[in-house]
């Protein structure tokens, strides 16, 4: 799908609980093997490459010059970090094309192993590869759980006062650092009410999700019920349930065991 056909849009996911925060700053070392590719040629390929966080959510990628497969250019300057400080930024020669201000190093870093080692801007190449799997959005962090698991939990969803969802065979996605997410079986939703839209978000844990908008009674909340349609494996237990995002809008009610969850 191009990006003319899509809205872009954070997934719901996004939405964070404060019981878990990593550092800005914290460096580590990861044992995958991680590789970038652009258009089927090597960028990268590293054995160990490091971890640095510049904010709590996930990690970036530095790797040693001795890893990456291309030619970097000096191209001046790059904004400055607050967390890593000044950077250096560089295009990236692959074969005959340029991939401008793909490259970036910290030379003032306050961990000293940072600073002659080098980030890629994600987005840059098309495909991120840790060990032999596809990584899609950003790097996974190692400090992130997933777990879905079946429950019995009582979950009702109403939008001004309409039972849009009601069902006691819920799966309930535990995400580390995220709040827990409960997604239902269609057959305990009003399908009739949701219409699919052209949104879709990404997420390196659970895969691509594609959205509904909501009507009841002529009340309209837009992209607000996800679901998973093909998850990643570690999330496919949830593939096909419909999950709803309270947090957008305060007409939109959902009980877990009576009591109300979410909200803007």
């Amino acid at each position: 799908m191009t990006t003319q056909d899509r809205t872009r849009r954070p997934a719901p996911a996004d939405i964070t609980e404060n019981s878990f925060v990593i550092e800005p700053g914290t460096v580590g070392r990861s044992n995958k093997r991680v590789r970038a590719f652009s258009s089927g040629e090597l960028v990268v390929d590293s054995r160990s490459p490091l971890q640095a966080w510049e904010h709590p959510h996930y990690p970036e990628y530095f790797f040693a010059a001795a890893d990456l497969r291309v030619t970097l250019r000096p191209n001046g300057h790059g904004p400055r970090s607050k967390v890593l400080g000044v950077s250096e930024v560089f295009d990236v020669l692959v074969g005959d094309r340029v991939v401008p201000r793909a490259a970036r190093r910290f030379p003032e870093a306050k961990a000293e192993i940072l600073r002659d080692a080098y980030a890629l801007t994600w987005s840059a190449f098309d495909t991120w590869m840790e060990e032999d799997e596809v990584v899609y959005t950003h790097p996974r962090s190692p400090f992130v759980r997933v777990d879905a698991l079946a429950s019995s939990r009582h979950v009702t969803v109403r939008l001004n006062g309409a039972i849009v969802a009601e069902s006691h065979r819920p799966v309930v996605l535990f995400e580390t650092g995220v709040v827990p997410r409960y997604y239902l079986p269609r057959v305990d939703v009003r399908m009739d009410w949701l219409t699919p839209t052209s949104t879709t978000s990404h997420c390196p844990y659970k895969g691509t999700a594609t959205y509904w908008n909501l009507t009841v009674n002529g009340a309209e909340l837009i992209d607000v019920a996800w679901s998973y349609p093909t998850p990643l494996p570690e999330s496919i237990r949830v593939a096909g349930l419909v999950a709803f995002w309270p947090e957008k809008s305060a007409e939109l009610e959902v009980d877990v065991d009576g009591q109300r969850i979410g909200g803007p």
